[in-house]
């Protein structure tokens, strides 16, 4: 079983506009609410691949509420610890080719509801093979949280699928505990690294994997849109190229890639096979209006146009 993390879920809203107008009443029709986070992205895709996933996390209030009742639409597996405060909710506006944001922090916690929630989590890993931790942390949350979480999965040898960034990102990279994973964007690994990165350069590529911050880091692959991925397994590299597609919603590829790489550490599969997985779920998101799915009709014919490449 794979068990997800999702430490600050929202209700992600769409609101659709031909026209966005300031500073006046603007009508929508058709609104779209989902249960969100990137950690339940993930949650998705693992369930699409048939494999047995559990969500986690920490909810409350009637936003809470509404999470729990689309993740049973979903028939998702879900085990939250429950906190008295109101879950966030995250707005989209879609409008003239654009999306604007209007995200909400979320609730704010303490440190009773840290050590609550690391004893909800102990229970759960006699269950987990595979940890996925994704997104920001709650308010009143140590920026070092997710290095107690891993912490307490190393004690079981459970390895640890981490997708963050900034001061979380970096407070796990300069701890003694370490995800076996992680799966930042190019700017977001040249902001931990301090050094500039072309994408479109294999030496710059590889010289970013070896710096001394990663250096303990068994995986790492850098998602690099268009242009697919390049990744370290270990100390050999890897070039992931996609095929050119018709993207309808970009939003959440990056967490169905990340849902792919867990699935396939859950089989046990070559680094190659779990590279183009995870290029072609991530790809097959992408290509869907809706935010965390993926029509698995089209996975081989997509898996098929994936190259990967080692680079000697």
């Amino acid at each position: 079983m794979i068990l997800t993390i999702t430490m600050n879920p929202s209700v992600d809203i769409a609101y659709p506009l031909n026209k966005l107008i300031i500073d006046d009443i603007n009508r929508v029709s058709n609104v779209k609410k989902t249960a969100g986070g990137k950690g339940l992205n993930v949650t998705r895709g693992i369930k699409f691949s048939g494999i047995p996933v559990l969500a986690s996390g920490i909810i409350g209030g009637t936003t809470g509420e509404y999470i729990k009742k689309q993740l049973d639409k979903d028939n998702i597996a879900y085990c939250f610890y429950i906190t008295k405060q109101e879950s966030r909710n995250c707005i989209a506006i879609l409008h003239e080719g654009n999306q604007t944001e209007i995200l909400e922090s979320g609730p704010e916690l303490d440190s009773n509801d840290v050590e609550q929630f690391l004893n909800h989590y102990e229970t759960m890993l006699e269950q987990a093979k595979i940890i996925t931790i994704s997104g920001s942390l709650p308010q009143g949350f140590p920026i070092d949280f997710y290095v107690k979480l891993i912490e307490q999965a190393e004690k079981r040898q459970i390895p640890v699928l981490l997708d963050s960034s900034g001061k979380m990102l970096y407070a796990t990279l300069i701890s003694k505990h370490k995800p076996y994973l992680i799966k930042p964007n190019k700017e977001e690994l040249q902001q931990i690294i301090e050094m500039k990165i072309d994408a479109d350069d294999t030496h710059s590529l590889i010289q970013a994997l070896n710096h001394p911050l990663l250096s303990d880091i068994p995986i790492i692959v850098i998602s690099l849109g268009k242009n697919g991925a390049f990744a370290r397994c270990h100390h050999q590299y890897y070039q992931a190229s996609i095929p050119q597609i018709k993207v309808i919603n970009p939003v959440g590829s990056g967490d169905i890639t990340l849902a792919g790489l867990a699935v396939s550490l859950h089989e046990n599969e070559s680094i190659e096979v779990m590279l183009a997985r995870a290029m072609t779920m991530g790809m097959l998101n992408a290509m869907e209006s809706q935010t965390g799915f993926v029509n698995m009709r089209h996975y081989d014919h997509y898996y098929q146009q994936v190259k990967i490449t080692k680079i000697i």
